[in-house]
């Protein structure tokens, strides 16, 4: 079974991002996290978007840049939704020196990741989410990247 990914362009004035390469960083991370076919649905949303949605699903009214749902199988649909922050991914890669495209398609991979298991809540934790990112992005083509991940913002 391939992968199906639904791909929501939210944000207003920005599509930095081409839907096949969104697909192919999907169907990439799932397939290094084990669940290859594994149907998805990405909205690439605006900050206010996300952070309202952080403090109401989280409980955390804090910015982030990605949000991953496991919907299980809660029925038909995919089984699982990311929300991505482009206007964090524009100030982030700004701050980092890196290109938007590869910023972004970090945000999919690690949200994919979190969906196929990987956390990064301690410090071994986020090594290994670190490592599979790394993994993920130079399959998709894009040079290792040292700049600091975790800016804050």
């Amino acid at each position: 079974m391939t992968s199906e990914t639904a791909i929501t362009w939210a944000h207003a004035g920005i599509e930095p991002l081409a839907d096949e390469l969104v697909e192919r960083a999907v169907r990439t991370a799932l397939a290094h996290g084990g669940r290859a076919g594994t149907v998805l649905s990405v909205v690439f949303v605006d900050d206010a978007t996300l952070t309202g949605m952080h403090a109401e699903h989280l409980d955390d009214p804090s910015p982030t840049d990605v949000l991953t749902f496991d919907l299980g199988k809660e029925g038909e649909g995919p089984a699982g939704e990311l929300y991505v922050s482009v206007d964090c991914a524009v100030e982030v890669s700004r701050r980092r020196g890196v290109p938007l495209e590869r910023e972004l398609c970090l945000y999919v991979v690690h949200g994919v990741l979190h969906l196929c298991g990987f956390d990064d809540g301690s410090a071994e934790d986020r090594a290994r989410m670190r490592a599979a990112e790394r993994t993920v992005l130079l399959e998709l083509g894009f040079a290792p990247d040292d700049a600091p991940h975790d800016v804050e913002r």
